[in-house]
């Protein structure tokens, strides 16, 4: 029996999915973070973990060791993008035939499929494409350093900075910096958590931000969607393409995009477009 492993791996988690030649999924794993451009070794674990926990599911464990090595595999990673990151994933998995992409290709295989629109992922990083007449064009994706502009991981960095920017004098102090400052012990506190900080751990402050009633929150949130509005403005057509926001802030930026563009929803996750380029990869 031909099986079709797809996988979506970024800066929080990753999850993969086993599928028949029909297209039946017959099992779902999920584990770490497989980023594997910030951390190639362990990726590829987490990768080799979520696959399988998701062969275990649809073939029993005693059948893992002998699937592996006949799988397709499709993988969209965040990193991917980065230079000999794909390669040495490759040379590190057991699988028959592997085709590896960006997260971003992944999202827009699965939320559009063969519909021309605009993907905005925005979880942990942020990551743009449009799709075209079937070709795709990516931008952003370069990582909390260099980009993602409206991430989680982009806005907890933010606030960590404001909240040190009100110490400073430079901005009023709110309540919800101070609140941060308390909880990471004051500035030597927030100094000594930046530097060891991974973007998944900056990012597990976002929430705070979307649920605070708050001035310094409400002027993250101003900036973090005009950010993502001018990546969007960069791939829009004259006349505009529906924009489809996902990921874990994709809802959240969905509503403030809603009065620009036309806003649709995904017809697939980025883990049914993994699977779709696995079927690529066969």
């Amino acid at each position: 029996m031909a099986l079709f492993l797809g996988i979506d791996g970024g800066g929080s988690g990753c999850r993969a999915a086993v599928a028949d030649a029909s297209g039946r999924i017959l099992g779902e794993g999920h584990s770490g973070p497989a980023n594997i451009a910030s951390d190639l070794s362990t990726a590829r674990l987490n990768i080799l973990a979520a696959t399988t926990s998701a062969l275990t599911k649809a073939l029993g464990a005693d059948q893992v060791a002998h699937a592996l090595p006949t799988l397709s595999a499709g993988l969209g990673l965040a990193g991917a993008n980065a230079a000999g990151a794909a390669e040495g994933l490759r040379a590190g998995l057991p699988f028959a035939r592997i085709r590896v992409e960006t997260d971003a290709i992944a999202a827009v295989k699965g939320a559009l499929r063969g519909r021309d629109g605009i993907v905005a992922a925005i979880g942990t990083g942020s990551v743009y494409a449009r799709q075209l007449g079937g070709v795709i064009r990516q931008i952003g994706g370069w990582g909390l350093v260099l980009g993602d502009d409206g991430s989680g991981a982009r806005l907890g960095r933010s606030l960590l900075a404001e909240a040190l920017g009100a110490v400073d004098g430079f901005r009023p102090m709110t309540p919800l910096l101070q609140q941060v400052l308390d909880d990471h012990g004051g500035t030597e506190g927030v100094i000594a958590f930046s530097l060891s900080a991974r973007p998944a751990d900056f990012a597990r402050l976002a929430p705070r931000i979307l649920a605070a009633d708050d001035p310094a929150a409400a002027g993250l949130l101003a900036q973090a969607t005009a950010d993502v509005a001018a990546s969007i403005a960069v791939l829009q057509t004259d006349p505009p393409l529906p924009v489809t926001c996902i990921g874990g802030l994709g809802a959240a930026y969905a509503r403030r995009l809603s009065d620009r563009w036309p806003v649709a929803p995904a017809l697939g996750s980025a883990l049914d477009g993994a699977l779709l380029l696995a079927r690529e990869a066969a």
